[in-house]
């Protein structure tokens, strides 16, 4: 699996985990629902600035969310 797509549904899964809605995070953190459904489901490829918003909205920055991203890939 390409580091994009693993990307995309650990962001979902975080989001879920977190019980929040798509439209309701997306919304509140500056993005339209649209564009963050095609990243989640990676049929758009995340660009920064949607990124730090994501990052944002979990009270991270960009790097640190990575970071997590990469120990949950490292431990499975």
């Amino acid at each position: 699996m390409q580091y994009n797509q693993k990307l995309s549904k650990y962001l979902k899964k975080i989001r879920e985990a977190k019980g929040y809605k798509l439209n309701s995070f997306a919304y509140k953190n500056g993005i339209e629902p649209s564009t963050l459904s095609r990243v989640e489901n990676n049929l758009l490829e995340i660009k920064i600035s949607v990124l730090e918003k994501i990052a944002t909205g979990y009270n991270k920055t960009p790097a640190q969310l990575l970071h997590d991203f990469e120990e949950e890939q490292n431990r499975n």
